[in-house]
């Protein structure tokens, strides 16, 4: 077995340096701090004494992690080791942070350049990486970072720039079947993934195969991704119970992926100029209020399955097919000027029970809907326009009039007044309480993703100054 081997050294001067009273209402740091750290084995003797509650600040420049050494955190807690200023501190090397049996850990700032995975090992509790830029070796299969341990933050980072095979975000758990509880991902900006491959180049990736019945109530939120070109799943879930919203793709070769899994949400999502849209395996989710526009690829899938649904006890092999998508509700979504609106699969299990309602479906070419084999759905109150045909939907499921969509300054086009969508909507069983702009839907609701108001939107699309390491 190789045994690890980390960095010690001294401690250095406790001179400590006065804060200014507006750093210390920023950062929460106390009246005074001992000076920046400015070697790896300073760092790690700081490290070694630390107490909960004491915050470790490493002076810019750049540090290279020995191989066969690390920046031992293991077994530590209440800790927060922050760079002098964003980016300032560069980590390279095959290694940074080992975290085994750590907690309440916070990292931040630093720009991290090294060759490894940076794991959040199971084990772990309350780990959080917040404004760091993240750009790792290009190396091919190398996944940036992994979260198997509980309840960690991932939150105003940057990942970019990789060509290679591997994911920027990877969360699995312990054993082969649990999977990382209550992630939260947000604010992260995450561009530029170039890998040419048709598989294993994802943003995210929440789950796998073998873990997609184990509930992660993961929420990601308010991510912007750009560019992200390295997998037709830019965000591939894998796992089940967990809130995929309020994010923004641009320009990205992925799309939202339900792949494994059962009872998640999607919603409030603007998917704009890219390829791929949402697309749906697994039973009992919920997709709502998401706007899906300019794509070339196909915006809306509801897939079948080469089984009925996944379970305990089938093979690999069966576990790594598709399970046909059963009782999802698809209401109040948006889908414009697509290259395909809405689609099915041709796989044995065609989808069953799904309600797709309220939603509003512009597009000038080919099928608007082009379903195929499905059982049990439920069209109703759904809004199509464009030079499209209507497709594969019973004609009560629909009204083709002209919503009246006019483009704001975000670029969304949304509702105008008197659009025949305003206080159209027809599924009163369940509750909707607000737009994918943040404005109250109250009780007669509007077609689409986008209810009516001369106010200005709360949520809009993300741009780079909303997220990473200097977003809010």
């Amino acid at each position: 077995m190789r045994r690890r081997t980390f960095l010690k050294g001294s401690l250095l001067g406790a001179a400590a340096a006065a804060v200014p009273l507006d750093t210390l209402l920023a950062t929460g740091a106390s009246a005074a701090e001992p000076a920046p750290v400015t070697s790896l084995s300073a760092l790690q003797s700081a490290i070694d004494r630390a107490v909960p509650g004491d915050r470790i600040v490493v002076a810019d420049g750049t540090y290279t992690v020995p191989s066969g050494g690390a920046i031992d955190v293991s077994g530590r807690s209440g800790i927060t080791i922050v760079s002098q200023t964003r980016g300032g501190a560069v980590l390279q090397g095959p290694r940074s942070f080992v975290l085994d049996g750590a907690s309440a850990i916070t990292i931040s700032g630093f720009a991290l350049r090294q060759s490894g995975t940076l794991e959040i090992p199971a084990g772990t509790t309350g780990i959080r990486l917040t404004r760091n830029d993240i750009r790792f070796a290009d190396v091919d299969g190398l996944d940036w970072v992994l979260v198997e341990g509980d309840d960690a933050k991932v939150d105003r980072n940057h990942f970019h720039d990789r060509t290679t095979q591997g994911i920027f975000l990877v969360v699995d758990g312990p054993g082969t079947t649990a999977v990382a509880q209550r992630l939260h991902v947000f604010k992260n900006h995450f561009s530029g993934h170039a890998y040419a491959g048709t598989n294993g180049g994802e943003s995210i990736r929440l789950g796998v195969s073998s873990r997609a019945l184990s509930t992660a109530d993961a929420i990601v939120e308010y991510n912007l991704f750009e560019r992200c070109d390295g997998d037709p799943e830019a965000i591939s879930v894998k796992s089940s119970g967990n809130t995929i919203r309020y994010n923004t793709l641009r320009d990205s070769q992925g799309g939202i992926v339900l792949r494994h899994g059962n009872h998640s949400t999607v919603e409030g999502n603007w998917l704009l100029g890219g390829k791929e849209g949402i697309r749906l395996y697994g039973n009992d989710h919920l997709v709502v209020n998401n706007h899906l526009a300019g794509l070339t690829g196909r915006a809306l899938v509801i897939g079948s399955g080469t089984t009925r649904d996944h379970h305990e006890g089938e093979t690999t092999e069966e576990r790594r097919g598709n399970d046909a998508c059963d009782r999802a509700v698809i209401v109040h979504n948006t889908l414009r000027a697509n290259k395909s609106s809405l689609s099915g699969e041709t796989r044995t299990y065609e989808p069953r029970d799904v309600v797709v309602a309220d939603n509003l479906i512009v597009g000038d070419s080919g099928s608007l809907v082009a379903l195929g084999a499905n059982t049990g759905f439920i069209w109703q109150g759904n809004i199509l326009w464009g030079a499209a045909s209507d497709g594969t939907l019973p004609n009560a499921g629909y009204t083709r009039v002209d919503p009246r969509l006019v483009p704001s300054s975000d670029g969304v086009h949304r509702l105008a007044a008197g659009s025949p969508a305003i206080g159209a909507a027809t599924l009163t069983t369940l509750s909707v309480p607000e737009d994918i702009d943040g404005h109250a839907r109250g009780t007669a609701r509007d077609i689409g993703a986008d209810e009516y108001s001369t106010l200005a939107p709360v949520r809009r699309p993300l741009t780079p100054t909303d997220v990473g390491p200097n977003a809010s």
